[in-house]
């Protein structure tokens, strides 16, 4: 059993919180996420699924939950995986699916999901660049977010077009020592 699977579902939350408010927002990595955290409009989520199948039902769980609250209660959904998709691999190959279902549903335009992951790395990098950090999480994560809402914030966010760059200039300042610093999960493998 993986030290992932053994975590309670609030231990899980606690680690996830830390990482969205040290991280993501602490280093500015997402300059929409400070609004809706501070208003509590980001709904954790557990699944405990342990299979594929599990796994996207938990998603068209949420994705119905989402598109049917309004949003001024939740805005946006982090749902965390510990037991399924731990092999990166297979996250990315799940990621297929998650299309396909958005698709389906017809929520294309409603909805995205952005993906995080432990051992995240971006296709055109190496395994231990810092900059993968962007993407990493302490738990196998989809972030549920609604179309409108990020389309108001980008509008309001000057050259939101540039935070991809702008993030990896972050990560390369702050280096390996800053990111395990932060205490907010997964640690770069240091290059040999």
């Amino acid at each position: 059993m993986n030290a992932m699977s053994v975590a309670s579902d609030a231990g899980i939350i606690a680690v996830t919180r830390k990482w969205l408010e040290r991280a993501v927002i602490g280093l500015n990595l997402c300059p929409f996420a400070k609004s809706v955290h501070v208003k509590e409009l980001v709904r954790f989520v557990v699944s405990p699924a342990q299979t594929t199948d599990e796994l996207l039902d938990a998603l068209e769980s949420e994705l119905k939950f989402l598109v049917d609250v309004a949003p001024d209660e939740v805005d946006m959904t982090l749902l965390m995986t510990p037991s399924a998709l731990t092999d990166f691999d297979d996250f990315i190959d799940f990621l297929d699916l998650v299309e396909v279902v958005l698709r389906s549903h017809g929520l294309v335009g409603i909805l995205q999901v952005a993906s995080f992951h432990p051992d995240y790395v971006f296709a055109d990098a190496d395994a231990d660049d810092i900059a993968n950090h962007t993407n990493r999480a302490p738990y196998p994560t989809l972030h549920l977010i609604r179309e409108a809402s990020l389309a108001r914030a980008t509008a309001a966010f000057p050259d939101a077009s540039g935070i991809y760059l702008r993030n990896i200039e972050t990560m390369r300042a702050l280096g390996l020592e800053g990111w395990q610093a932060l205490g907010v999960g997964p640690a770069a493998k240091p290059k040999a």
